[in-house]
């Protein structure tokens, strides 16, 4: 059996395909919502869920919540004197679901889609992975959020969609994407996000806020861990209050005491107003990167349990000039589109005709040197091969060229990321080519990478001066596909290897231009010589969106000055 899984900061949840639609599985307790919270007593006893999380104000330091910020890293959580890390606290909790499956179907799940903050970056991706795994899945796929968000708002009816916005903010991460549906087709267009932003930041807003009106001598007498713990639950259930209210009390109870403090909506704002001011940046971002005006957009679909804040929603309607859309549900959308996901990958009735394509959430690329106008070298600059946001499967070229006299061998590090400074970001590997011994500059070396949506990066570089090439794919560490399915991705992907320029329509259209150039002399000449130079830049880019838009305009200027033929 394969399901869908929203693996939350907060709160997780499972789905699977049935019947023809995607069917949330409740847990133990009858909740689609499983708190994503693991509490372990010194016997070893260990408790997931509900049962954790009502631990954490008596037992704070053998409770842990909001691990999901950690996966990826080096860090690593000490409960009752066991250490976990990330992965094993997330797989506690993905075994939990798994259970909650069981025991509604009587058949245990081997396979699972998991979902992922769309800006996780490679290392983020390939601990969930590992949590999956330790879990006992399969995981056959990560999906963004946003996009397992946008499967369940547009199943609906399946008709097509202009562009839309997702904004996805959930109890530790921000994601945003954009998104188009047109004939059964699911295209992100773009995505950006926030990994550091999300209800717990709210949260620590409302502790700061409060704790200067509640009782220090109280306060001051708690462990600094119980404390921490009482008032961020007390932040929570305040939060959740102002949703619906004007004010809301911040209750607290420690040592017999109550601690009560009230808190205004306006208060709340006006102490949220720098975290409200960082959900611009990636909605600025994501639209840029896909040439979209923010007045285009069809809809503003909120997903996520922090969106339910009045504060965020004023602000989305500031920011957007109108009211969002709020028709999906919040909390169970990810898992819904996950759980679609997983029909997809299994056959599910009623998917045959739903595709999706996505993009590669970070810039791929290489370290390289460059000399400045002094002469001096600057080492360990970033050179991008592959854009964010470009659409995947993708394949791009760029050449680099010898920088000193006599080199021997050119070393390629392989990175992920935005930083021009490389040791900023993620290194995926390192690839050595030698070269004939020449003057600096005079030997060049082509590299093209080649991505999939399944997170395969293939590298080839060569040199054309020899006919040289040397070749390195990237896959997850943990990928357990066997060699032969990493062979058919591959040839998958040699498909791509193309350049625009030698792809048979473009060819083709260069010669008809070429043609025409010919055909004609004075004004209609140089009209169709500038046109014809529009194109060839076109293809340098390698963007198919730019290149078809630059082929249908030469098309109609070739079609047009052929309506003026005198035959």
């Amino acid at each position: 059996m394969l399901v869908g899984i929203d693996l939350g900061t907060t709160n997780s949840a499972v789905a699977l395909w049935r019947d023809g639609a995607p069917q949330l599985v409740p847990n133990a307790l009858g909740k689609a919502l499983t708190p994503s919270a693991v509490s372990v007593a010194k016997g070893g006893q260990t408790w997931v869920g509900e049962a954790a999380l009502d631990r954490m104000a008596t037992h704070p330091r053998d409770t842990a919540t909001s691990f999901k910020r950690m996966i990826g890293t080096a860090s690593t959580v000490t409960l009752a004197g066991t250490t976990l890390t990330p992965e094993d606290l997330s797989a506690m909790v993905l075994r939990s679901l798994a259970d909650d499956v069981e025991a509604a179907t009587g058949e245990r799940p081997t396979g699972a889609v998991i979902t992922v903050p769309a800006y996780f970056n490679e290392r983020q991706r390939r601990a969930t992975r590992r949590a999956g795994e330790i879990a006992g899945f399969e995981v056959k796929r990560l999906i963004n959020e946003p996009t397992a968000a946008a499967l369940a708002f547009g199943l609906a009816d399946k008709g097509d969609r202009e562009p839309f916005l997702v904004f996805d903010l959930g109890g530790g991460t921000f994601d945003v994407s954009i998104v188009e549906m047109f004939e059964g087709i699911v295209e992100v267009r773009a995505s950006a996000g926030d990994n550091r932003l999300g209800g717990d930041d709210f949260d620590a807003v409302l502790v700061k806020l409060v704790e200067p009106l509640l009782d220090a001598a109280v306060l001051d007498r708690l462990p600094a861990d119980q404390r921490h713990a009482l008032l961020t639950l007390a932040a929570e259930r305040t939060r959740r209050a102002l949703t619906a209210a004007e004010a809301a009390e911040f209750r607290v109870v420690a040592e017999g005491a109550e601690l009560i403090a009230e808190v205004t909506a306006e208060a709340f704002e006006e102490a949220a107003a720098p975290l409200i001011k960082r959900l611009r940046d990636p909605v600025i971002r994501a639209l840029r990167d896909c040439h979209i005006d923010v007045k285009t957009l069809s809809d503003i679909v909120l997903v996520g349990g922090a969106t339910r804040m009045p504060v965020v929603r004023k602000a989305l309607t500031r920011m957007f000039g109108r009211f969002p859309n709020a028709t999906v549900h919040p909390d169970h959308a990810v898992a819904l589109g996950a759980a679609i996901q997983a029909g997809l990958l299994s056959g599910g009735e009623g998917l045959e005709e739903i595709r999706i394509t996505d993009v590669a959430p970070f810039t791929l690329g290489v370290g390289t040197a460059t000399r400045d106008a002094h002469g001096r070298f600057h080492e360990d600059i970033f050179a991008p091969i592959i854009e964010r946001n470009s659409p995947v499967p993708i394949s791009r070229m760029e050449q680099f060229c010898t920088l000193a006299d006599n080199q021997k061998q050119v070393t390629f590090a392989i990175y992920q990321g935005e930083a021009r400074d490389v040791k900023k970001n993620v290194k995926l590997g390192e690839l050595t080519v030698p070269v004939p011994p020449r003057p600096a500059g005079e030997v060049s070396v082509d590299v093209r990478f080649t991505y999939d949506t399944s997170g395969l990066l293939d590298v080839d570089v060569s040199v054309p001066a020899t006919g040289t090439t040397r070749n390195l794919v990237i896959v997850d560490e943990e990928d357990r596909r066997s060699q032969q399915d990493v062979a058919e991705s591959r040839k998958r992907l040699e498909k791509l290897k193309v350049h625009p320029r030698d792809e048979a329509e473009n060819v083709a259209m260069m010669a008809r231009a070429e043609r025409a150039y010919e055909g004609f002399t004075g004004h209609v000449r140089e009209v169709i010589g500038m046109a014809l130079t529009e194109f060839k830049g076109a293809l340098e880019k390698q963007d198919p969106r730019i290149i078809a838009e630059a082929r249908e305009g030469l098309a109609r200027l070739l079609d047009e000055t052929d309506a003026h033929s005198p035959l």
